[in-house]
């Protein structure tokens, strides 16, 4: 076993499939030099040459060479910088890569892997930390992670370069910068996808939380086990297809559930989750379920203001004291 960084994590993962598979290619901005903005794909331009390709600045244009290249037999991963600018190829996305497989009766193949950072708390404003879960998973055939550690990270997109159907990967900047690790096998490994897992046992609440605030959770966990109320954390590191055994197994445990999803509430995957629970699995519910969301606003620049947006330890824990009180 060793630790990695959720960075060495993302760069590990796209190396390996590389490595492994000739037809594996790499396209974004700025991705040769740099290695992306934040540098998780440093190094790669220099042992994979023209297979790693610098962009125009046209989303559009990247979905769609990303779209034409996995129609032709090859594997591409695109960087799509941040989720916000998914809405400009959001035409490729919902119709050429997830739409033409079932088209043609599943005569081609659309292997895509599409890159997204999400997520706000670095003042980065309105159009550069949204996370855009809900959005996405209102496009049939495409699946969607959203690794919250460095051993879900590397072997989720490890998983999702090798499957025949387009996968959107969802990566928070704050995981990155936290710097927080992982421990991970010597040997190789992947994650698959549509599962769940229980970050943390408890018996009075479920709470399935989503990308960072799957740490947000197990914090406001830790401080309400000293008053006496246990949680338990599901994080269900795919949002499409969502592991709804995993939730509806846990909610008839506990009784209860919380949904911790850092996206206005409207349209949030919160809101999906939700509604599944309340159609398939009412009868195990003791209580309502509560949504613990950000506001439905843009998301401020200001730092103070971005604090009072997000959802926190603070506001999960009103939550669930709510319930249980």
């Amino acid at each position: 076993m060793r630790e990695i960084t959720y960075l060495k994590a993302i760069n590990e993962a796209v190396d390996e499939e590389m490595a492994r598979d000739p037809l594996v290619i790499l396209m974004g901005q700025d991705v040769r030099k740099w290695g992306a903005p934040l540098g998780e794909f440093k190094g790669l331009y220099e042992k994979y040459g023209e297979r790693v390709l610098d962009t125009g600045i046209s989303e559009t244009a990247m979905l769609g060479a990303t779209a034409g290249s996995a129609a032709t037999g090859m594997r591409p991963i695109v960087h799509i910088m941040f989720g916000e600018f998914l809405g400009v190829c959001m035409s490729d996305i919902r119709c050429a890569l997830t739409k033409t497989r079932y088209m043609t009766g599943g005569k081609t193949r659309f292997p895509a892997t599409i890159m997204t950072y999400t997520g706000a708390g670095r003042s980065a404003a309105g159009e550069h930390s949204a996370c855009p879960y809900g959005v996405l998973m209102a496009t049939p055939g495409l699946k969607i992670v959203a690794p919250s550690t460095p051993y879900d990270a590397k072997g989720l997109i490890k998983s999702a370069i090798r499957e025949d159907n387009p996968v959107q990967v969802f990566y928070h900047v704050g995981l990155i910068f936290s710097k927080m690790t992982s421990q991970i096998p010597d040997e190789e490994y992947t994650v698959s996808i549509g599962e769940a897992d229980i970050k943390r046992e408890g018996s009075d609440v479920t709470v399935v939380a989503i990308g960072l605030m799957v740490h947000r959770a197990i914090a406001a966990a830790n401080r309400l086990q000293e008053k006496g109320i246990s949680l338990e954390v599901v994080d269900p590191r795919s949002l499409a297809p969502l592991d709804k055994q995993t939730i509806i197994k846990s909610v008839e445990k506990t009784g209860r559930l919380v949904i911790m999803d850092e996206e206005p509430k409207t349209e949030s995957a919160a809101s999906e989750i939700a509604a599944i629970v309340a159609e398939e699995a009412f009868d195990l519910l003791d209580a309502p379920i509560k949504r613990v969301c950000a506001p439905d606003t843009p998301i401020p620049f200001s730092p103070a203001l971005e604090r009072a947006w997000m959802p926190d330890e603070e506001d999960l824990i009103r939550a669930v004291v709510e319930l249980t009180g």
